[in-house]
């Protein structure tokens, strides 16, 4: 079994193409799970399967959260999914990408740096304030493309200061909030000067804190833009993981489209040779298990791994 292993403003993410490796779909999550695993495996944010398209783009992704669970889109994601579609030559520099949310178009600005336009938001209330333990909060609500990837996004002065404790408990409360049916990947945000600004996310999926959420990004940007805090126009977000540029196009009282730019670090290419996925009840020529409640790869043979700058 061959996979990448990609980072986009250190978010990581685990890269199969289904197109060789044929995968039967439904141990997509445990195979998640497994390679996700930090400790005991490669370790990622999430898993990114390429498969066959079937609406006319260059080909799918379907994207998996380290739980397993199915997310409908991730935008550092999409990105680092662009330059594997580009190097591998699924697509030109230019391309269309399928996703659960919808249409996901990339392009290829230099060996390291691609620009994604992110699904359009489809619904946005710039005040959705929760309560949380007696304590209303500022919040602001978005949904990226269709079906739509849920955003709870909220002002905190002295982000980069917080107690790393209080700021990860109040982002599960908010995550889990009874007010967002579908939970919420939860933006903290902070504004730092002129069109720039410092952002953290609590995801949905991974259940935790991660270096970077691309659409995460792309929804703070969106209120902000509509609030007038920013222009909209090359907005500056640092995360831990590095900086993203934001562009949102407003039309009134929406936003037309998002722009994200930004570069990928060391994708690296394995391929485990003779390689065996084994769960319980699942044996050679036995076919897919109904359900596989484990599931490791065993790597047989020698393998090779190739890091690329």
């Amino acid at each position: 079994m061959k996979f990448w292993k990609m980072n986009g403003a250190g978010n990581d993410f685990v890269v199969l193409n289904n197109l060789e490796e044929h995968l039967p779909v439904e141990l997509l999550p445990q195979i998640a799970k497994t390679l996700c695993e930090r400790h005991l495996s490669i370790g990622a944010d999430g898993l990114m399967v390429v498969d066959a398209p079937t609406q006319g783009g260059d080909y799918k992704m379907r994207f998996y959260n380290s739980d397993g669970s199915m997310g409908e889109m991730c935008g550092n994601g999409a990105r680092c999914i662009c330059r594997y579609g580009y190097e591998t030559g699924l697509a030109g520099e230019t391309q269309t990408v399928e996703t659960t949310a919808g249409i996901v178009t990339g392009k290829r600005i230099s060996s390291r740096l691609y620009r994604i336009r992110l699904n359009d938001p489809t619904t946005v209330k710039l005040d959705a304030s929760v309560e949380v333990d007696g304590v209303r909060y500022p919040c602001a609500y978005v949904e990226l493309g269709n079906p739509g990837i849920p955003h709870a996004v909220i002002p905190y002065a002295g982000l980069r200061q917080a107690d790393e404790n209080e700021l990860r408990e109040l982002g599960r409360a908010i995550r889990w909030h009874k007010d967002f049916p579908k939970g919420a990947n939860v933006n903290f945000y902070e504004l730092t000067g002129e069109d720039s600004l410092y952002e953290r996310t609590f995801e949905r999926g991974v259940e935790d804190f991660t270096y970077a959420c691309g659409t995460g990004t792309g929804s703070v940007v969106t209120v902000l833009t509509l609030q007038g805090k920013v222009s909209g126009h090359g907005v500056k977000v640092d995360m831990a993981g590095g900086q993203l540029m934001v562009d949102a196009e407003r039309n009134g009282s929406r936003i037309d489209s998002l722009y994200r730019t930004g570069p990928h670090r060391q994708p690296v290419s394995h391929r485990s040779h003779q390689h065996r996925l084994q769960g319980r009840g699942h044996r050679r020529g036995a076919g897919t298990p109904r359900a596989v409640k484990s599931l490791y790869v065993r790597p047989q043979g020698h393998t090779e791994c190739v890091c690329k700058p």
